[in-house]
C-alpha cells in the first residue's frame, strides 16, 4: 500500500486516472485519463522541472482541448500532497470562474479517502486544507489588485489573451510567486489577435527571450474532433492539401468542414475564424487574427512541407539587431531557403561579436553546395559598421549593404528597396510552376505572415513600416527581413571562378 501511496504522490498521470473524476459529455463522471494534448503538456512541464527545478510555461491551444482540466487537476494534486502551499487560478470572466471552481470541487469531493485531506471553504471560490495548511483559490481578472498581497507556489492563468489589465495582473502575480524550486506558473489561452499581452509573451517565449517555454497544441490531436462521413463525401482541393500537410484523415477533414460552416455567420469568414479558434500551428493562430499580409499562412505551410534541392548561388541575408531585436540570419540557394539562426542580448551586443558571427559564415563551406557564400547581404540600417569592418577584413566582393529606403531595381513596380525584396520573395514563394522550400518553423512563418500592406496612387503595394508592424503585432520580423535580403540583387555563380552576374530578375 505504501508503494502505491508513494506513486500517487510522485506520478500525476497515475494519480489522475486513479483519483480524479471528470464530467464527460457522453458518459457523465469518468476517471481522468490524460488525452494526447494533456499528455504532451504534462511531459513538457515535467521535462522543464527536471531541467530548471520549476515550471514557467505559456500554452497556446484550440477550444476545449482540456488544458484547464489538466492544470486544475495538477494543482489539486500539488496542494493535497504538500504542506503550506497555495495555488491561485485566474480566469477571464465570471462564468469561467464558476465552471473551473465547480470542476475543482468535483475533483476534491470524489477523491478516495486515503488521499483526501479535510477541507474548509473560506468562501465560495476557495478550498483550504487545514491539516496541510495548503489552499486552492480561484478568481476573475478585472480588479488589478487580485492576487496581490499573498505568497503563491502555483499559478494558473486561464484564457490570458482575453484578460483586461493582463500586464498589471501578471506583474502582481509574478511578485507573489517566488523564484524558487518547485514553483509553477502556467499561462494558457486561445489566440485573440496580435499585439496583446498574451501574444507578446508567446513571441518572447518562442524566441527564447523569457524563462517561459512555449507549448502549442493543435486541434487535430483531439480524438473527438472527427465526424462520420456522409455518402459521397469528397475532399476539396484545399482540403486535400491540408490533409496531406498534416496527415489528417477524411473524418477529421469532415469535422473541420462542418466547424467552418458553423463559424460562418453574420459576415464572419468561417475559414479564418476556424484557424484562430482551432489552429494547426502557432503562427496561423495569431497571423489570421491580424489580417491578411503579402504572404499568407497557406503560402508558408505549402513551402514548409516541400523538399527542394538547393541549386544556384549561395546567398546569406543578415538582419542585425536593433533595440533588443534578434540578430537574424537566413540562407538561400535557388528554391531552397534554410539555415535560420539568431543571436540576442550579450551574444550580439558588440561589433566584434557580430563581425565574428558573419566571418565564420563567410569562411565556412555550405553543406549543400560545398562552397563558401557567394554573397552576404546586410541591412545597412543597423549594420553599416558591420559591413565596413567586413570590407576591411577582405570580404568586400562578398558582402554588400542594402539600404531598405533606397531606390529599387524596378521603381515602376516598387516604392523602395524594402518593398522590392519582400515582394520578390513573395513571388518566389508563390510561383506554382516551381516549388519553394522554407524552414519548417513557426517563427519563420510568423515573420513572413506579418506583412500587411496598403496601395499607393500608382497601384503599388506598400508594406507597413517596420516600427508600425512591431507596434501592431508585438514583434519584429527579423527572420522575414533576413530572408527577404537574399533577394536584394540577383546573384549567379560561375563554377570555375567566383563571378557575380546581375540579371533582370531577382528570382533565382
Amino acid at each position: 500500500m505504501s508503494d502505491k501511496r508513494q506513486r500517487l504522490k510522485d506520478d500525476f498521470d497515475f494519480y489522475a486516472r486513479n483519483c480524479l473524476q471528470i464530467r464527460t459529455k457522453e458518459s457523465g463522471l469518468q476517471s481522468f485519463y490524460l488525452n494526447e494534448a494533456q499528455q504532451y503538456i504534462h511531459n513538457r512541464l515535467e521535462q522543464q522541472i527536471k531541467e530548471t527545478g520549476k515550471v514557467r510555461a505559456i500554452l497556446l491551444k484550440g477550444r476545449q482541448q482540456g488544458a484547464s482540466t489538466y492544470v486544475g487537476g495538477r494543482f489539486i494534486h500539488k496542494t493535497t500532497h504538500n504542506k503550506g502551499v497555495r495555488a491561485f487560478i485566474l480566469t477571464h470572466d465570471g462564468e469561467s470562474t464558476n465552471a473551473l471552481f465547480e470542476m475543482t470541487e468535483r475533483y476534491y469531493e470524489n477523491l478516495p479517502q486515503f488521499v483526501k485531506p479535510s477541507a474548509s471553504a473560506a468562501n465560495a471560490k476557495e478550498l483550504h486544507f487545514g491539516v496541510l495548511d495548503s489552499g486552492y483559490k480561484i478568481g476573475t481578472a478585472g480588479n488589478k489588485a487580485v492576487g496581490r498581497g499573498q505568497t503563491l507556489q502555483y499559478f494558473h492563468g486561464s484564457e490570458v489573451a482575453f484578460w483586461m489589465n493582463a500586464s498589471e495582473h501578471t506583474k502582481g502575480i509574478m511578485q507573489a510567486v517566488p523564484d524558487a524550486p518547485g514553483t509553477e506558473v502556467i499561462w494558457e489561452s486561445t489566440a485573440n489577435g496580435v499585439g496583446n499581452f498574451f501574444h507578446e509573451q508567446w513571441k518572447l517565449a518562442e524566441k527564447g527571450q523569457s524563462e517561459f517555454q512555449a507549448i502549442f497544441v493543435p486541434w487535430f490531436w483531439q480524438s473527438e474532433y472527427r465526424k462520420t462521413l456522409p455518402d459521397g463525401f469528397k475532399l476539396t482541393e484545399e482540403e486535400e492539401t491540408l490533409a496531406k500537410q498534416y496527415s489528417l484523415d477524411e473524418e477529421q477533414m469532415f469535422w473541420r468542414r462542418m466547424k467552418v460552416a458553423e463559424l460562418t455567420t453574420d459576415g464572419v469568414d468561417g475559414n479564418k475564424a476556424f484557424k484562430q479558434e482551432y489552429p494547426m500551428n502557432a503562427a496561423e493562430a495569431f497571423q489570421v487574427s491580424g489580417g491578411d499580409g503579402l504572404i499568407t499562412a497557406d503560402h508558408c505551410m505549402k513551402a514548409r512541407k516541400e523538399t527542394v534541392s538547393g541549386n544556384g548561388a549561395y546567398i546569406v541575408g543578415v538582419d542585425p539587431s536593433r533595440g533588443g531585436d534578434r540578430f537574424a540570419i537566413v540562407r538561400r540557394q535557388g528554391r531552397k531557403m534554410y539555415g535560420m539562426e539568431s543571436y540576442i542580448g550579450e551574444q550580439c551586443n558588440k561589433l566584434a561579436k557580430n563581425v565574428a558571427i558573419c566571418k565564420k559564415i563567410l569562411d565556412t563551406k555550405c553543406p549543400i553546395s560545398k562552397k563558401e557564400p557567394d554573397m552576404m547581404f546586410v541591412d545597412y540600417g543597423a549594420g553599416a559598421d558591420l559591413v565596413d569592418r567586413l570590407h576591411e577584413l577582405g570580404y568586400k566582393k562578398r558582402v554588400k549593404a542594402v539600404h531598405f529606403g533606397s531606390t529599387p531595381l524596378n521603381p515602376e513596380r516598387y516604392t523602395n528597396k524594402r518593398n522590392e525584396i519582400w515582394q520578390e520573395m513573395q513571388l518566389w514563394l508563390t510561383d506554382e510552376s516551381l516549388p519553394a522550400q522554407i524552414p519548417d518553423d513557426d517563427e519563420m512563418q510568423a515573420d513572413l505572415c506579418a506583412s500587411p500592406y496598403s496601395w499607393d496612387a500608382k497601384e503599388r503595394r506598400v508594406l507597413w513600416k517596420k516600427d508600425r508592424i512591431k507596434q501592431e503585432y508585438g514583434f519584429s520580423t527579423d527572420y522575414g527581413d533576413a530572408g527577404a535580403l537574399t533577394f536584394a540583387e540577383p546573384v549567379r555563380m560561375d563554377n570555375k571562378k567566383r563571378k557575380l552576374n546581375y540579371g533582370k530578375s531577382n528570382i533565382v
